[in-house]
């Protein structure tokens, strides 16, 4: 035989041509194949080869598909054949599209309290077959449930369940996901059908609250807390689980066997009426507040005691439950209820023919596919009406709710209504171009719109919608995301660089450009009508519009000259260096020893204008000659 690892396209065991691997587990693969007798595809799990070698293993295994391949239930995966192929072990299963509980939580959530209900209600109908021929699962889980495209649930993995009845459960073995084991399969102690009921009340409680009661870091913690802790109800991670509900998963919780529902059909009728708005006694929920206690076997712990928590409810009374008369009239009402249920769900066509008269049950449709409702309504000889109406907490095409409640007898052909989702309410997308974003936000989230912004360029205000991903008036779903796009401003460009340039010249280029200009003129000792500067600077980023700064040369800036002829000319050029200019001096020979050192005259001449730091010549007197003799006033002597 070829390896698992080589099995895609072989014909196993001479008739399942296998397509595909479906997946794998800690005992056995998985394949998709087609009965070449048959011609149907089908699921083929094979055992992993180390359990081929465990003779009391494949005892076991031999003899609970033999027990599940008698197991014919809607809600249950058919066993087709079972058999060996070179010491590999295989069974082949009824191939189900579909996902599992597991992935679907997963993937959404929690789901929504009337599918919760239903889809556990579909795991207790097969178990109760189960339960009825002998069969406990031992292994119920989300990862074993399988919902199929019309929102049937079917139960899995019954293979490796065992019969009720046999003794081949080696002692203080645990099979089975921690997360979901019953005390006693923790304790590695007998179980029987109380414990599918335990794991199923997990299942429940997972899919109402997407978290499963009890977790922890290993197998072994999780299996104590099984046993010592007290669960909090559903409602205290999903405040809308109705406490009816609460009490439901909490009896299905009980640390004690007998405290829990007796049978899949107790624990189906409490919910059915839960569904229908019924009450369900909190005593029902009280057991699970009672933890088990004495010794635990080999794992070391041992007097295990009650939890204390605020608001636990009252203390179990063992003796409430073993009053003699009492439990004999309540397994007696218990089987009645439990056939009462039967019928109406899946029986219903004998049991109306035992009641002697024309009426029928309605049958419960709340949380399967609509197809499947009318089906269920119309094979009752009932009619069925379908009203679409939006939910945003159920999937489209899951019936949420039904008149007359389920359970009711009724004439043949009575209506009965079913109403079905359309899935989320449908809005009108608005107008948002040329609103502020945050008033389009508030539009948008207001009808149940999700806004996604988006911010560009434009050269619209900033902070204005400029743009929107549906047009007005388009029809979705809510929770749609709707994209508008917010002006940041325009885009920046690059500033030209004309510094140097002429300002006629420059502010053409500029305003080709799109840029605004201004003129500033300053003194400079470039030519006039030279740019000197720009502001924004040539080469960096500014948006279309803006104002650039040019700084325009009108020459170089001029001072008045000081006037200092006649001065000394040591004063004289402290005076013009005082005023930012520098000087030159010039000597000039004179006669007259009254000017020596004084400035005869100046260049540029005083009361001009002229550059600072310019040069003032000074043209200073020197005197070089003999003064001439003064002038007397002695008459001159006569003449002789």
């Amino acid at each position: 035989m070829a390896t698992q690892n080589t099995l895609t396209g072989s014909l196993f065991a001479g008739r399942y041509r296998v397509t595909r691997k479906l997946g794998g587990g800690g005992m056995a693969d998985v394949y998709l194949a087609e009965d070449q007798e048959l011609g149907r595809r089908v699921a083929v799990k094979i055992l992993h080869e180390r359990y081929a070698n465990d003779d009391q293993f494949v005892e076991r295994f031999r003899r609970e598909a033999t027990h599940a391949a008698g197991l014919s239930h809607p809600n249950i995966v058919s066993i087709f054949d079972r058999g060996e192929v070179d010491g590999s072990y295989f069974i082949v299963m009824e191939y189900v599209e579909g996902r599992t509980l597991k992935e679907l939580i997963r993937s959404r959530g929690n789901c929504p309290i009337p599918v919760a209900i239903a889809y556990t209600r579909q795991i207790l109908a097969g178990l109760r077959y189960a339960h009825r021929n002998g069969v406990v699962h031992r292994d119920i889980k989300p990862h074993n449930v399988i919902v199929d495209p019309e929102g049937v649930v079917k139960v899995t993995d019954f293979g490796i369940a065992r019969a009720g009845a046999s003794q081949m459960t080696e002692e203080g073995a645990i099979i089975g996901t921690a997360q979901y084991l019953s005390p006693e399969q923790a304790r590695g102690a007998p179980v029987d059908q109380t414990s599918d009921l335990y794991s199923t009340g997990i299942v429940l409680y997972e899919l109402l609250t997407a978290e499963v009661p009890f977790s922890g870091d290993t197998p072994v913690e999780i299996a104590m807390k099984h046993l010592s802790e007290v669960p909090d109800p559903p409602s205290a991670l999903r405040p809308e689980v109705p406490d009816d509900l609460d009490n439901v998963v909490l009896r299905a919780l009980s640390k004690e066997p007998a405290d829990r529902y007796q049978s899949a059909a107790a624990m189906d009728a409490d919910l059915e009426t839960v569904a229908h708005g019924g009450h369900v006694p909190l005593d029902t929920a009280e057991a699970a507040t009672v933890v088990l206690a004495g010794d635990v076997d080999s794992t070391g712990v041992t007097q295990v005691t009650r939890r204390a928590r605020p608001g636990d409810a009252p203390p179990f009374d063992p003796t409430r439950r073993r009053r003699g008369p009492v439990w004999p009239w309540l397994v007696g009402l218990g089987a009645l209820l439990a056939l009462a249920v039967a019928g109406v769900l899946l029986y219903g066509p004998i049991q109306d023919r035992f009641d002697g008269d024309d009426q029928v049950g309605v049958p419960f449709v709340v949380g399967i596919q609509e197809a499947l409702a009318r089906n269920a309504i119309t094979d009752k000889g009932l009619e069925a009406r379908v009203q679409r109406i939006s939910n945003s907490d159920v999937e489209e095409g899951l019936v949420f709710a039904q008149r007359p409640a389920a359970g009711k007898r009724v004439d043949p052909e009575t209506l009965v209504t079913i109403d079905v989702s359309s899935g989320r309410p449908e809005v009108s997308v608005p107008s948002l171009v040329g609103q502020l974003r945050d008033s389009a936000v508030a539009a948008l989230t207001q009808i149940g719109l999700d806004a996604q912004v988006v911010e560009v360029n434009s050269d619209r205000d900033e902070g204005t919608v400029v743009a929107q991903s549906l047009a007005p008036g388009t029809v979705v779903v809510e929770g749609t995301r709707i994209r508008i796009n917010v002006s940041k401003g325009p885009k920046p460009v690059i500033v030209p660089n004309v510094v140097n340039q002429p300002y006629e010249q420059a502010a053409l280029e500029l305003r080709r450009n799109g840029f605004g200009v201004t003129q500033v003129d300053v003194a400079s000792d470039l030519t006039e009508g030279i740019v000197v500067d720009q502001d924004p600077s040539g080469d960096s980023e500014a948006t279309r519009g803006t104002t650039v700064t040019l700084s325009v040369s009108k020459g170089p800036s001029t001072v008045a000259v000081p006037d200092v002829t006649t001065q000394d000319v040591t004063i004289a050029q402290t005076t013009l260096e005082n005023a930012g200019f520098r000087t030159r001096v010039v000597f000039e020979d004179i006669e007259d020893s009254s000017f020596d050192g004084l400035v005869i005259s100046q260049d540029p001449v005083g009361g001009s204008q002229a550059a600072p730091d310019s040069v003032v010549t000074l043209f200073v007197g020197r005197f070089t000659g003999e003064e001439p003799p003064p002038a007397t006033t002695e008459p001159a002597p006569p003449e002789s």
